[in-house]
């Protein structure tokens, strides 16, 4: 399998002093900037390109480490969470660029790991992404406050040590007023942009708006104004819904409607942890936005059923010779949370279609109801099986 190339384009001089993370994670110091190149670009949104090119983007949706998961990760001389993600690892890597919605943060084992209902996971959790393909994470959800400016500085801190892009959550006011643009070898640079609902009533320190990027119409619509300028595609990721709902509600339905109506191209939801289908929605300029309303959870300790159904969202992006962005042929990998639950050890992401009935008897029966319930907006839709 061929590895990403891929390059961060960043719009503004990014200078910053990283201090150290304490936790057990791999040395990446050889391994940085092995994959993308983070660089000053004073590109903007416009050069022509002579021939149609093309890539791939993907998403996951909830990395919601509760402690039984970071306890079966325990080793000996650390974390390592690379076993739970082997068996999806290709379809993490395959795509051109891949983002993931990680809704603890990593705030490493220096102020203490915890649990739900207030999450700090290990670096390690971090090292298992980008090992696995992930290109960007997504940080603004409702757990991003839970232990404070200490925890989302220390994952700031590791986010930068190993070359990840993040959004959502910032280490300063500048670091916020930075879009973030990924610009890919193909030609076609994205835009990733992410907010949240809220932080579970627990208020952003005064002055410090940017340690979170909360849902405001008129923040967004700033931000997407400035993304136009400096990137092909928008990507956004919003952490709203109701919780376990499995069909997105009016809320949501108004809120990408008005995304669209703004020109951001791709939508990626998250925070009811459950599957939510996915949808063509028309912006008011003719525009087609692609958007799965939730991704569900992709590696976490809730156990209910439907909550340990996730999976990656995939949508093929075209620009052609006269700059005009196509999307199209999207297509899904609907994912299974598989673990013991006697001793509560062994959890695995596991491609659905892959089951067999020792891990989930009638797993067909459940399949076919996630590919009907996913798709019921989009016949059309490709699952990925192979």
């Amino acid at each position: 399998m061929q590895r990403k190339t891929l390059f961060a384009c960043l719009t503004l001089l990014l200078s910053i002093s990283l201090w150290g993370c304490q936790g057990q994670s791999p040395d990446y110091s050889a391994k940085k900037h092995s994959d993308k190149t983070v660089h000053e670009s004073a590109k903007e949104k416009g050069d022509v390109v002579s021939e149609t090119s093309s890539i791939t983007l993907a998403a996951v949706g909830d990395i919601l480490i509760h402690d039984r998961v970071y306890r079966d990760a325990k080793e000996a001389n650390g974390y390592n969470f690379m076993p739970m993600l082997q068996q999806v690892q290709p379809y993490l890597a395959k795509p051109t660029v891949t983002t993931a919605n990680q809704e603890t943060m990593i705030g490493g084992q220096e102020i203490g790991l915890s649990s739900y209902p207030s999450f700090n996971s290990p670096v390690a959790v971090g090292d298992a992404l980008k090992e696995s393909g992930v290109d960007v994470v997504s940080l603004a959800n409702n757990h991003t406050l839970d232990r404070g400016e200490t925890a989302v500085q220390n994952a700031i801190a590791h986010w930068d040590n190993i070359d990840m892009m993040y959004t959502g959550a910032y280490q300063s006011q500048k670091d916020s007023e930075r879009i973030r643009v990924l610009e890919t070898e193909a030609n076609i640079s994205l835009a990733f942009l992410s907010y949240t609902y809220g932080t579970n009533g627990i208020p952003t320190p005064s002055g410090k708006g940017y340690l979170v990027n909360r849902i405001d119409r008129e923040k967004i619509a700033d931000d997407v104004e400035k993304a136009k300028q400096k990137a092909d595609v928008i990507v956004m990721q919003l952490h709203f819904g109701t919780q376990y709902e499995r069909m997105p509600n009016n809320k949501q339905k108004e809120l990408v409607q008005y995304v669209s109506d703004l020109g951001v191209d791709v939508v990626f939801g998250h925070h009811p942890h459950v599957l939510q289908p996915v949808d063509w929605v028309t912006g008011k300029d003719g525009n087609r936005t692609f958007v799965i309303y939730s991704l569900g959870n992709f590696l976490s300790g809730q156990d209910e059923f439907y909550r340990r159904i996730g999976g990656i969202a995939e949508v093929t992006i075209e620009k052609r010779a006269d700059n005009e962005i196509i999307l199209k042929s999207p297509k899904f990998l609907v994912t299974f949370l598989d673990f013991t639950e006697e001793t509560e050890t062994n959890y695995q992401v596991v491609p659905m279609f892959q089951l067999t009935e020792e891990q989930l008897p009638q797993h067909q029966q459940h399949y076919q109801e996630m590919k009907q319930h996913v798709s019921q907006w989009m016949p059309k839709l490709e699952f990925i099986e192979k």
